[in-house]
């Protein structure tokens, strides 16, 4: 929310420094982001050499340089069609000023002006922006010859002065502008960036932040005052409300001014609302945005003759009600939208007018013909106005108040201070009343509390009177009751709640205006608990993340939202995961995450993808749920997965080192044995695997038993084409996270390393083709017992010396007893009882 201090200055006086001003509304919750300096000289610098607590931008503007001048007649420039020559008082002399300004071309050769123009004069020397480059280019004003004629100052348009981007005309200033003033004491001015939080949308407009600063200072704060009477004829008959469903639109009002006249607001209005972020367009609609800036309250300007011709010339009838199925409206966007069952419409006899909370409607807004305006402020459910906005893909400043929430007792106030804007601008004369429509009442919180509450919350000591005092600068009404104080919730507030929940709310109200720097701390009085692990599952991921860090890979952590057709990157054509439902987001953030993941895979893949040409090794892991849909069931299951993922060299290249080759198959597998180990799983099994997503012959499945822990491989070659990867093979494990936790025990025997020396020896034997490695290395171990202490392939042989068919494994064998030194005896006693159970169980064979 961008806050002029200007405009914060009519409803509270402000003594502080911009520096302390941003400061203590940011202790208070209201962060100031930035502070943009419009005129005003930069703050001094702090005299110790720290800089300054907030970011500053914006120019400053030179009181001897940049003033208010006028215009007192605008003549032809002799050698150029499209430039004119002012002729120009800036209060010490009469200059005369070059500019190609379009917005004084109606003034050219009609002699000396009836009235001078008042404009922003930049002199000889003067620092602005260059107009007519992109951005804020600074530059210096110099003596130069245009077309024959000297130049050397210039009237500036807001981009010149850094108001706004503005640079099709120069600058007219309100008439009462003192010619010769300058600029900066005139119309200086610095915008407060303040970022609102959700729970603090009452203060999205200058009267909230004024409230705050109010209560923060101990400042009275100024209301606006109404200086316009109603003095038209009663606006009851002559609209009439209708509200269908009133927990969608507990409040609905109507006022009506005639003969206005839409044309250019005022000039300090026009810069108020650029300063603010929004486009001035005429005094009506000006009227409608500038309440809203002031008040939070949103409005809607109809033009009231297009209301009455579409009731046939009778009095209009304001309806409010859901969409009809297949309901259309174009809104001032001039978008024809469709509208879901959901959305709320404000509709006359004749059809819809706008979406309500959102946006008008083309064909009743105001026009340059409007002379009646009927003026609507209204209350809607924040919930569905939230959905609009997301179905719709549509937002606006009023759709951003209403979907924070806006207290229904805003409306007629916002009605009444937009009609008397309106007169002020357009002229007119405002109709007696207001058609209002309450028939949901908003009930405002009364809440009990005691200043033993406040003690036990935030340590200090406050009485009763000086807590209702500094309630009551926030305008809660309070009062006392023995030893207990009841707040009431003013009327422009919807985020103080009931009870133990409302108590809460105002302590943090106290806390607010107290300082939260400015609150005691202590040490805790009781030394911290040991921790208890009453959720072993949580502490046995922790050991797997460790695990899998320890292994060298790096975590990474994705979003649990994505789309179906970044996922369909991973399956082949034909896979069933294409058909695969999805559990969809009723409003999703945007289209690429309007579905919660099916696959961690994915995730992670795109992660490697985006990061494949920043490093020569890529080994990342994540652990987290898929949400897969159950049948007959509002929530998914949600499965949990851990996902390796490798890409890139073995090793990191080094200056002492040989390049390695690219990671395979066999590293992915070296880590997964590892993760295993790790976690202290025995007796796992590697298997043939097939799979839409693995290379057919380079994928495996892990067993562990009849228990599946998971598969890996490397990436099939029509799936890694997807996707933008280098040409080293793109490795991938998907481990089932729960198997894994299963399967890893509680508990383990750690055993001492024996002090006596091992017995070394290489056993190679030839079996089948179809037998695996592990199952052989699984028949030493039997064979060994105890004594065998590691076994290790090192070698795979195949070749017409063992036959077709065979191949020959060789293995590193090593024994060692915990008590004594084997004897060779003992060594192949051992190795003997190895070779035989490999003959009994596999009909393997030494290879001589």
């Amino acid at each position: 929310m961008k806050i002029p201090l200007s405009w914060l200055r009519d409803y509270v006086e402000i003594d502080l420094s911009l520096e302390e001003l941003a400061r203590r509304l940011t202790m208070a919750g209201l962060e100031v982001e930035e502070i943009r300096l419009v005129g005003l000289p930069m703050p001094p610098a702090n005299p110790t050499g720290i800089p300054h607590e907030f970011n500053y931008t914006g120019l400053s503007w030179e009181p001897d340089k940049i003033v208010v001048a006028q215009i007192d007649e605008v003549m032809p420039h002799p050698n150029a069609d499209r430039l004119v020559l002012c002729r120009l008082n800036d209060g010490t002399a009469e200059q005369t000023v070059l500019t190609g300004a379009p917005n004084l071309f109606e003034y050219k050769g009609r002699g000396p002006l009836p009235a001078p123009l008042k404009v922003a004069y930049a002199k000889e020397g003067a620092r602005i922006y260059d107009g007519h480059q992109p951005g804020q280019v600074l530059t210096t004003l110099k003596r130069a010859k245009i077309r024959g004629i000297e130049s050397y100052s210039m009237v500036c348009s807001e981009k010149e002065l850094g108001i706004s981007e503005e640079h099709e005309g120069i600058i007219i200033l309100d008439a009462d502008a003192p010619t010769g003033m300058p600029l900066v004491d005139y119309m200086g001015d610095a915008v407060l960036d303040i970022s609102i939080l959700p729970n603090m949308a009452r203060n999205a407009c200058v009267l909230g932040v004024a409230r705050e600063v109010s209560a923060l200072t101990g400042r009275p704060l100024r209301l606006p005052e109404r200086r316009v009477p109603a003095i038209g004829p009663a606006v009851e008959g002559l609209a009439r409300i209708e509200i269908s469903e009133p927990e969608y639109n507990p409040r609905f009002t109507l006022g009506l001014i005639r003969g206005v006249k839409p044309q250019p607001s005022p000039y300090w209005v026009q810069r108020r609302l650029r300063l603010a972020g929004m486009r001035p367009i005429n005094s009506i609609v000006d009227a409608t945005n500038y309440v809203m800036l002031e008040t939070c309250q949103p409005l809607h300007a109809f033009d009231y003759g297009v209301l009455t011709r579409r009731a046939g010339g009778k009095a209009p009838t304001i309806l409010t009600r859901r969409a009809a199925p297949g309901e259309k409206l174009t809104t001032l966007d001039g978008v024809e939208r469709s509208l879901d069952e959901f959305t709320v419409l404000v509709c006359d006899t004749a059809g819809a007018l706008s979406i309500a909370g959102v946006m008008g409607g083309a064909e009743s807004e105001v026009t340059e013909a409007t002379t009646d305006v009927l003026l609507e402020g209204a209350s809607w459910n924040f919930i569905n106005i939230r959905r609009t906005v997301g179905a719709q893909k549509l937002n606006s400043e009023a759709a951003y108040r209403f979907a924070r929430g806006v207290h229904p007792e805003l409306a007629p106030y916002g009605v009444q201070l937009g009609l008397e804007r309106m007169a002020l601008w357009s002229g007119g004369q405002i109709a007696a009343g207001l058609v209002d429509a309450y028939p949901l009442p908003q009930a405002d919180p009364e809440v009990a509390l005691t200043a033993q509450d406040v003690t036990r919350a935030l340590d200090i000591h406050l009485s009763l009177e000086e807590i209702a005092a500094l309630l009551s600068r926030l305008g809660f009404t309070c009062r006392t009751e023995g030893e207990t104080l009841y707040a009431k919730t003013p009327p422009n507030r919807l985020d103080i709640g009931e009870g133990l929940v409302g108590r809460a709310d105002l302590i943090e109200e106290i806390a607010r205006l107290v300082g939260f720097d400015n609150l005691p701390y202590t040490r805790l009085a009781d030394p911290l608990p040991p921790p208890v692990e009453e959720d072993s599952t949580l502490w046995a991921e922790e050991h797997l993340r460790d695990v899998l860090a320890g292994l060298g890979l790096r975590e990474v952590i994705t979003f649990r939202m994505t789309s179906a057709e970044r996922e369909a990157r991973l399956y082949l054509p034909g896979s069933p995961e294409l058909e695969a439902p999805y559990i969809r987001l009723a409003n999703p953030i945007s289209p690429e995450r309007a579905v919660m993941r099916r696959s961690l895979l994915a995730s992670v893949l795109e992660v490697l993808e985006r990061n494949i040409r920043l490093r020569d090794r890529l080994a990342f892991f994540e652990i987290g749920p898929v949400f897969l849909p159950v049948e007959g069931q509002t929530l998914p299951d949600e499965a949990g997965r851990v996902v390796i993922a490798l890409s890139g060299r073995r090793e990191v290249p080094a200056w002492n080192e040989a390049a390695s080759g690219n990671m395979d198959f066999y590293d992915l597998k070296g880590i997964i044995e590892s993760l295993l180990d790790g976690l202290h799983i025995r007796g796992a099994e590697y298997e043939p695997a097939g799979s839409d997503i693995f290379h057919p012959g380079k994928c495996a499945r892990v067993r562990l038993g009849e228990q599946v822990l998971g598969v890996f491989g490397e990436l099939h070659p029509i799936v890694k084409a997807r996707y933008d990867f280098l040409a080293a093979p793109v490795l991938a494990a998907d481990l089932h996270l729960s198997a894994l936790l299963e399967a890893s025990p509680a508990g383990y025997t750690a055993s001492s390393v024996s002090p006596y020396p091992p017995v070394l020896e290489d056993l190679a034997v030839v079996v089948d083709e179809a037998i695996p490695a592990g199952q052989v290395a699984e028949a030493i171990r039997q064979g060994g017992g105890r004594l065998l202490a590691g076994v290790r392939l090192f070698d795979i042989y195949r070749g017409e010396q063992i036959g077709p068919g065979k191949k020959s494994l060789a293995y590193n064998l090593t024994y060692q007893a915990p008590d004594r030194t084997l004897t060779d005896q003992d060594a192949a006693g051992i190795r003997q009882r190895i070779i035989r159970r490999l003959e009994q169980d596999l009909g393997a064979r030494l290879r001589s």
